[in-house]
């Protein structure tokens, strides 16, 4: 890659000398055919190589950044739950694609031309003094001119370049956010909210690039000024010696073309360390995100779980120390049984859920399947066994078929298998009422699809994963009465022989439940079946009373 270009400058550094045999010897007589051919030999090889060198420049950047990428992906998606908690998926998704994109420009552009531009500058002050050694001292005293004028703004560019990176990444994020959201945004009439936000950060990037443009602006004509002079004054020196003979026509145009293979390269230097400080910015935020800690279990013991209890001992969560979620919870859940968690809302129940999940770790306390801690478990072995049907029913882009093989290898999983789960589910006549049945496209986060369609699915996806722990956040709450029923059954059915934890919020779902875990504040205060709780405790006789009168 560097060879190629080093071998372009160098190449580039014999025709000036060419030139200048060619112009002191020039005659119509006196041309020499193999001089002109040396010349245009020179101009081939060097525009040959030139196109090599750029193309493999480009191949090798490309290359890093899609390692780069590449890891930065794998490392995003084994992240913590947590990490995702505290950081806008917009700004993350800039980190992966934006200042990767940074990392690259200057690998491939920027760097080269700085390497080349280096030897292409040595070489010719080399030449030079050798040439004509009063001569380059005069142009040499344009160096520390350009220096004390570029250095300056370039340090002011790379200010403003890291700040144009970071608002950008504010910027991907809250558009990315609004455009997520956009049934949010249009039934809350926030449209001017979300104009105003998206505007001002327009302006913010509109600001950035002007403080850049009008840098560039004072950057390009002083260069230029600068180079005119220098032009003008080795023209005019070299005039006079070329007068009086000390000097040959040839070595004042040499010495010219040398010139502009040194200012050439100058004017790019102050690109390049603007742009090595853009990539030193990116590469921090870049290593930071690779230096972060996996989520915890990525390697475990290989385990099957099914007829083994489930023990909670002593658990308490906090997102931040200030904040208790879950307080000293204990239960256990035997194997086949139901176990209904019902409560105010904000208790704590979703939060029970994610533990045992392991979107989250516990502060203190521990969570055993049978007598091994889950945390001995790899996340993939927990995970794996257990069907999560969420109140949100999560969707993602593609088709039914894709929805419900999500996380599975699709090529190995039947028609019929899928037909099977979706008539379980009770999601089999909405999907052959659609003309291209389970390749039917449901849309960004199913949008395509009702409420009601969208949670069927995930239950048919909970079937096909054939679990050995249902997790359920009101699964059934999106349904009409007579699919409702359906599904109730369809679910029973799968219970047997499964533990089952079910997040209740209408305690008509759960009073077969064969314990209900009653949680206030972050903790228990009561266990029981609905009949002991509605005998033992106040509050849910009271939730009772008012649900089930």
């Amino acid at each position: 890659m560097l060879s190629a270009s080093l071998i372009t400058t160098l190449t580039g550094l014999l025709v000036p000398v060419l030139t200048k045999n060619l112009v002191d010897g020039f005659s119509v007589s006196a041309l020499s055919v193999p001089l002109i051919i040396g010349i245009g030999i020179a101009f081939i090889v060097q525009a040959i190589i030139s196109g090599i060198s750029i193309y493999l420049l480009s191949y090798v950047g490309q290359k890093i950044v899609a390692r780069l990428r590449e890891r930065m992906w794998v490392k995003l998606i084994r992240l913590p739950v947590s990490y995702f908690d505290q950081q806008a998926s917009g700004e993350t998704v800039s980190r992966v694609v934006n200042d990767t994109s940074v990392v690259r420009a200057l690998i491939s552009d920027h760097f080269p031309q700085f390497i080349t531009g280096i030897i292409s500058i040595i070489g010719a002050v080399v030449i030079l003094l050798v040439m004509d050694w009063k001569m380059t001292l005069v142009m040499l005293i344009s160096v520390p001119i350009t220096m004390a004028i570029m250095m300056p703004l370039g340090r002011k560019m790379a200010k403003i370049s890291r700040g144009l990176q970071d608002e950008t990444a504010v910027f991907t994020g809250e558009i990315g956010q609004t455009l997520s959201e956009i049934r949010l945004m249009k039934s809350s009439t926030a449209e001017l909210n979300e104009e105003t936000k998206g505007l001002t950060g327009i302006d913010k990037l509109l600001g950035f690039g002007l403080k850049e443009a009008r840098i560039t602006a004072l950057i390009a004509p002083l260069m230029y000024l600068v180079i005119m002079i220098v032009i003008v004054m080795i023209i005019g020196y070299g005039g006079m010696r070329v007068a009086n003979g000390s000097m040959s026509t040839g070595s004042l145009v040499a010495f010219l073309l040398y010139l502009f293979q040194i200012i050439f390269p100058i004017t790019s230097f102050a690109m390049f360390f603007t742009q090595l400080q853009k990539a030193k910015g990116a590469t921090e935020r870049i290593i930071d995100i690779l230096e972060l800690k996996l989520e915890e279990g990525q390697t475990g013991l290989e385990m099957d779980i099914t007829n083994k209890p489930i023990y909670v001992r002593n658990v308490s969560f906090a997102y931040s120390e200030e904040e208790p979620v879950i307080e000293n919870v204990s239960f256990e859940a035997q194997p086949g049984e139901m176990i209904a968690f019902a409560g105010p809302s904000g208790g704590g129940k979703t939060t029970m859920f994610a533990l045992i999940e392991r979107f989250y770790e516990p502060t203190s306390g521990e969570i055993r399947i049978g007598d091994i801690p889950i945390t001995d478990l790899s996340l993939a072995t927990w995970r794996s066994q257990i069907g999560y049907v969420s109140q949100e029913s999560a969707m993602m882009a593609g088709t039914i078929r894709e929805n419900l093989c999500y996380g599975l290898e699709m090529e190995h999983i039947s028609d019929e298998r899928l037909w099977e789960v979706a008539t379980m589910a009770y999601a089999d006549e909405f999907i052959q009422s659609f003309s291209e049945g389970l390749n039917t496209e449901v849309g960004e986060r199913g949008v395509k699809l009702s409420g009601g369609q969208r949670q069927r699915i995930a239950i048919a996806r909970a079937f096909l994963r054939n679990p050995k722990i249902l997790m359920m956040d009101e699964a059934t709450a999106s349904l009409d009465s007579q699919s409702e029923g359906v599904v109730q059954q369809a679910l029973t059915r799968l219970m047997e022989g499964r533990t089952t934890f079910v997040i209740a919020h209408r305690l008509s779902t759960i009073v077969d439940a064969d314990k209900i875990v009653f949680i206030e504040k972050g903790r228990v205060t009561g266990i029981g079946t609905h009949q002991e709780l509605v005998r033992t405790h106040n509050l849910y006789r009271e939730f009772a009373e008012q649900q089930l009168a």
